[in-house]
């Protein structure tokens, strides 16, 4: 899948994480992580973020994530909304087919 604009999804409350994802060439994924927990868990957070791109067909994309404490769950969760709202077609891989 292609990103073809920018589109985001999440919050900036507590335990929550908002995701940001724009086009980025043919650069690959590129990750911005600012978080509350970065020194701790910053490594786990790019983590989820690369892994649930790469299971959904991502191969370029520019990621903004700004997280206040988001369980892995909550940061795929919005990873998967965000990539579901700037792809064309219907992207929806929580759906059964």
């Amino acid at each position: 899948m292609i990103i073809q604009q920018v589109g985001m999804a999440g919050t900036l409350e507590s335990s929550d994480i908002m995701i940001s994802i724009e086009p980025n060439g043919t650069k690959g994924i590129e990750i911005e992580l600012k978080s509350t927990v970065e020194n701790q868990f910053g490594n786990q957070i790019r983590k989820v973020i690369l892994e649930t791109l790469q299971e959904m067909g991502i191969e370029h994309a520019y990621i903004r994530a700004n997280d206040k404490g988001a369980l892995d769950c909550a940061i795929k969760a919005r990873v998967m909304t965000a990539v579901s709202r700037v792809v064309e077609g219907d992207c929806r891989p929580w759906e059964a087919e």
